[in-house]
């Protein structure tokens, strides 16, 4: 749609809105609404040609109150340094939320990853490192995978580390490949942790999961495990999924009246999370424009995309039986239409509560690397299911208990925690 969205206003707005309910001294909330430190930087690289080209890349620090700052390196041409310190923020607020004892960080680079060569990506993710290793760290700042990054580059980025500092360290980064050091139950955490909090939101408004139906937007890493863990965990039916289509450079709904196959889908898409249209056909899927998801007549809206896209002009177009959105992207709805949600009675699962399976799982990587001890997946999956289970207690409890809305609710409690942390250390 037309509009168009600063992440890092909205994260602001957010954030002032909530500190306005709880009072907050106003020279807290100014150190809180800015990012303590922000790197921006040119990474030249040697390409396959021989020519030589200049990028942009950045890394965020919002807050470290609480533990080293965490969260991914994004590979995406639309990057910006606003986007940049949104999503730190929101690091921020998910780790405190989830009450793992790291602050927030995010890092990025301008670059469509597809246009690379694995030799081209390699050499620039080593040199994004290069720039960075004084800053980052297990007890700095510990990256991870986002959008248009793998576990495979976040192994190039801990082994030029370790190089760097003359040891192996693989608690400086997370996300990475299992056999370095990476931990199981990675790659599905985030995904799983949405359908955790789906299953715990469906509890809690005596819903039967085995007859809903949802509908998600994206077909990444977050996507493909929701819509897994709907359909395996739940009992429930995936309707549709969309997804970019970066030939024909548009959004495309893939959906089935009876429910997707998830595991299908997977094997027709690429690792940028774009399924081939033409084997989806050959398989009975029907191919709509990518905002058909969004009107779907589901019990469960799930965007897992990118940030902004529930806005005032989407949100009018989301059917009456929707009951719950479950946030599995960053930054997906707006305050226009959070006012939506909160006329119609829509259950928000805010993302920062929603999709902090992902950072909860890389924070047990992390724990794993220190102690050179790992768990089986169904270890790292249970202590997940728990800390997820906790995580929407707090935020539920706090909406019912101050009758606010989820959002603000789960904001209450990450604030209120990273600000004690503040409190304790002598900051304020």
């Amino acid at each position: 749609m037309a509009t168009t969205i600063n992440a890092f206003e909205m994260a602001q707005s957010q954030f002032d809105h909530v500190a306005e309910l709880l009072n907050l001294d106003p020279q807290v909330s100014e150190i809180l609404r800015w990012p303590l430190r922000e790197f921006s930087f040119r990474i030249p690289v040697r390409m396959d040609d021989g020519t030589v080209r200049v990028f942009q890349g950045f890394r965020v620090q919002h807050n470290d109150a609480r533990g080293p700052n965490k969260g991914g390196i994004r590979f995406h041409p639309a990057e910006t340094i606003d986007t940049v310190r949104a999503l730190a923020t929101w690091m921020t607020w998910k780790c405190a939320v989830a009450d793992i004892p790291l602050g927030g960080g995010k890092g990025g680079i301008i670059v469509d990853p597809a246009t690379l060569s694995t030799s081209e990506k390699e050499r620039l993710v080593r040199g994004w490192v290069q720039v960075m290793w004084r800053n980052i760290g297990p007890r700095q700042d510990v990256p991870a995978p986002d959008v248009g990054t793998t576990p495979q580059m976040m192994a190039w980025m801990m082994d030029e580390y370790s190089k760097l500092v003359g040891a192996y360290t693989p608690g400086t980064i997370t996300g990475k490949p299992l056999g370095s050091g990476g931990s199981l139950g990675r790659t599905e955490a985030t995904g799983y942790g949405v359908i955790y909090t789906v299953r715990e939101a469906m509890k809690h408004l005596k819903m039967d999961p085995s007859k809903c139906t949802a509908a998600i937007q994206g077909f990444g890493n977050v996507s493909q495990y929701a819509a897994i863990g709907f359909i395996e965990i739940l009992n429930g039916k995936v309707l549709c999924v969309s997804y970019y289509d970066r030939a024909d450079k548009v959004s495309y709904t893939v959906s089935k009246a009876e429910g997707i196959d998830p595991h299908f889908l997977m094997t027709i898409t690429d690792q940028y999370g774009s399924i081939d249209k033409t084997k989806a056909k050959a398989a009975g899927y029907t191919i709509e424009d990518g905002g058909e998801w969004i009107k779907k007549d589901v019990d469960v809206l799930i965007p897992a995309a990118l940030e902004g896209q529930v806005n005032a002009d989407t949100v009018k177009l989301i059917g009456p039986r929707v009951k719950i959105v479950a946030e599995g992207a960053n930054g997906p709805t707006t305050p226009e239409a959070d006012e939506v949600f909160k006329t119609k009675g829509i259950f928000v699962i805010p993302d920062f509560l929603c999709n902090a399976g992902g950072v909860t799982v890389s924070y047990f990587e992390g724990v794993q690397n220190d102690m050179n001890y790992y768990w089986t997946r169904e270890e790292v999956l249970e202590k997940l299911d728990t800390k997820m289970t906790i995580a929407f207690k707090g935020v539920l409890d706090m909406s019912l208990n101050r009758k606010v809305f989820t959002r603000d609710a789960a904001y209450m409690v990450a604030i209120d925690r990273v600000v004690k942390a503040m409190q304790l250390r002598g900051w304020v």
